[in-house]
């Protein structure tokens, strides 16, 4: 049985449009839990890692329009928070997917804390865009009155930016490896609560986004899986992405992958970091493969007949 580490973006776990309720929210990640239900019970063992940006955007939201209420919660904590929530959708979801084909494995969220090097330049140069979209007005007020970075994505509006430190170390590595050879483990929910190891050995959340990306990545090697799958919005990497001349690659080597990303192919905060993701798990472990793809074509890529395979040569 081959084991795959699934790395989910936080949009499809939520409907288009802004501020989705918990029960529409719950609705969108039963039907992605259709397509993951599917994979397990073709015979692969799976663990999900899954992004958070837009539902720890509007976790951070609610508690700031509080807080003169009750005290603001600080990032890490609504990181912690939107694991929690969206690890019992997923669990929800994806354990009645399963029973109705038949197979009765037990699904898991792990809180899982990530270690980030506290001096990692991303703290002084936000990029990772979280939230809801705002429009330009919004956006102005929003950096003038508490100082928040915004950065504009075309049609998609404005939106924050947090630091997004490189992942290193998985705190909770051990209970994932275990609970992996019996049940699906969903674990570093929105690449794991971001925190600092102190000289005396205690942890510390600070205000960060880890790339899910990157940390499904850490969680494959270290777990040995023999694939990591990157789902998204499309279902190939592409050259001239949007362009008259798009080209969807099926199959990409680290030599190719190289060349693009020096040439400006993938973009920032988009492409770029699933690309990344997958070129360091093949650089690390040459006789596998990682694969980008979009959900409903996941089984099909798995199996060769679609999405981009990323391999060693």
């Amino acid at each position: 049985m081959e084991k795959v580490v699934i790395a989910l973006g936080g949009k499809s776990l939520q409907p288009k449009g802004n501020h989705p309720t918990a029960e529409e929210q719950l609705e969108v990640v039963k039907h992605t839990c259709e397509y993951l239900a599917d994979i397990s019970c073709d015979g692969y063992d799976i663990a999900i890692v899954h992004g958070n940006g837009p539902q720890v955007g509007d976790i951070l939201l609610a508690s700031e329009e509080a807080n003169d209420v009750t005290p603001a919660m600080p990032f890490d904590v609504c990181g912690a928070m939107s694991q929690g929530y969206i690890g019992y959708h997923l669990q929800q979801a994806l354990k009645y997917a399963m029973s109705v084909r038949g197979n009765n494995m037990p699904v898991i969220t792990v809180a899982t804390q990530v270690i980030v090097d506290r001096n990692d330049p991303a703290f002084s140069n936000p990029i990772k865009p979280i939230g809801a979209s705002y429009t330009a007005e919004e956006a102005k007020e929003m950096q003038e009155k508490k100082g928040f970075p915004m950065r504009e994505y075309g049609d998609r509006g404005y939106r924050r930016l947090v630091a997004s430190p490189a992942p290193q170390r998985i705190v909770e590595l051990d209970a994932i490896k275990a609970m992996w050879e019996s049940k699906i483990v969903i674990s570093c929910g929105g690449g794991g609560i971001p925190v600092v190891e102190n000289m005396d050995g205690t942890l510390e959340g600070v205000e960060a986004v880890i790339d899910k990306d990157y940390a499904a990545e850490l969680l494959a090697e270290n777990l040995n899986a023999d694939i990591l799958l990157i789902l998204t919005e499309v279902d190939h990497v592409a050259l001239n992405w949007n362009t008259p001349n798009q080209e969807n690659l099926s199959k990409m080597s680290l030599k190719e992958g190289a060349r693009y990303i020096a040439e400006g192919q993938f973009q920032t905060g988009t492409m770029l970091p699933k690309v990344e993701a997958a070129m360091k798990f093949v650089r690390c472990y040459p006789n596998k493969k990682a694969i980008i793809t979009s959900l409903d074509k996941a089984m099909d890529a798995l199996k060769g007949q679609g999405g981009t395979t990323i391999t060693f040569a």
